[in-house]
């Protein structure tokens, strides 16, 4: 008899994992330099409370990174994961030009894993998010060792683009 996959464990990357604060600037204001705000990803820093989530979390779940970083990151993405030794996982990013809020682009991959697996959790920064996801049923852990910022809120919220 084939051992019961571990149950899934779902983590966003930014302002769970990694220190964005430093590259908010490129999304202040009427000028947004996406280009510039996701180059800047590869010099973020991780969020000790987020690790030790991420970390306690591998030890008895399968881990899955569910970001809305566009795809085109996928390759600063895995190697910022690798470089600060974070648990292995899969990860799934925003398709190209899918521009719905974060609430509705996460809740609908929530929704397509839990049809395949089973979830046990889920963790997010973003309090509509978070509020979303658990009118649909999920275990939500909101991450709030990272003060919320009003133009990353913007970037997720109305803007679809992490």
């Amino acid at each position: 008899m084939p051992d019961k996959p571990l149950p899934l464990a779902v983590v966003d990357i930014d302002g769970v994992l990694a220190d964005v604060r430093h590259r908010l600037h490129h999304v202040q204001g009427q000028r947004k330099d996406w280009d510039a705000f996701f180059a800047a990803a590869v010099d973020d820093t991780v969020l000790d409370e987020g690790r030790a989530v991420a970390d306690r979390l591998a030890q008895d779940h399968e881990l899955l990174y569910l970001s809305g970083r566009p795809e085109r990151c996928r390759d600063d993405t895995l190697a910022w994961l690798e470089a600060n030794d974070l648990p292995t996982g899969r990860v799934l990013l925003r398709p190209e030009g899918d521009r719905r809020p974060a609430r509705a682009f996460k809740v609908d991959r929530l929704v397509q894993l839990a049809g395949t697996r089973d979830l046990a959790v889920f963790v997010d920064d973003d309090p509509a998010v978070c509020e979303a996801a658990r009118r649909r049923g999920f275990v939500v852990f909101e991450a709030t060792w990272m003060e919320q910022q009003p133009s990353l809120y913007d970037a997720q919220e109305r803007d679809g683009r992490t």
